[in-house]
């Protein structure tokens, strides 16, 4: 898998999950915006910002992926560890810097304690990263030598390519 694999795989996670929190937190539940110190209209505009990046990650990672495949250069396995990576970086630099260090926004208002959504959200985006990572070691080791063998030799009654005799 290329570097340009990867990148799509990342900028493709990074959307889906800005994808998940603009419409489930801020779009169904309204429980915040991606800018929350200002005006209403500040942070309506601030969401429509994040939508057009998320989309900008979403069509650029699609059409790398796409052009990859073409190419002959896509490993599933690898796209799918390294669209985790990036959907799981995406909640965890969420967390720490919007919801912490910035303070843009939190993940919900009007509770008694933080702390519950902070480590849901983080651990989760921690998981989704490490299954990722996971993925991706187990996708470094290579194949049984069984699975290696491709043709129709390799399939259980086949005959790697010779035509059977006619009666």
């Amino acid at each position: 898998m290329t570097r340009r694999s990867a990148a799509g795989a990342v900028l493709l996670g990074l959307g889906l999950m800005a994808a998940v929190d603009e419409v489930v937190f801020h779009q169904v539940l309204h429980w915040h915006h991606f800018y929350d110190r200002a005006s209403a209209a500040a942070a309506l505009l601030s969401d429509g910002l994040l939508h057009s990046a998320q989309l900008v990650a979403l069509v650029a990672g699609g059409f790398l992926l796409a052009d990859e495949r073409r190419r002959g250069g896509l490993v599933t396995r690898y796209a799918v560890g390294w669209l985790l990576v990036g959907a799981g970086g995406f909640q965890v630099l969420d967390g720490v810097v919007d919801h912490k260090l910035l303070r843009v926004h939190q993940i919900r208002y009007g509770v008694s304690s933080l702390l519950p959504y902070d480590l849901a959200w983080n651990l989760a985006g921690v998981a989704l990263a490490g299954v990722g990572v996971l993925l991706l070691v187990a996708a470094r080791r290579p194949a049984p030598a069984t699975a290696r063998r491709a043709g129709p030799a390799a399939r259980p009654g086949g005959r790697g390519g010779q035509v059977p005799p006619c009666e």
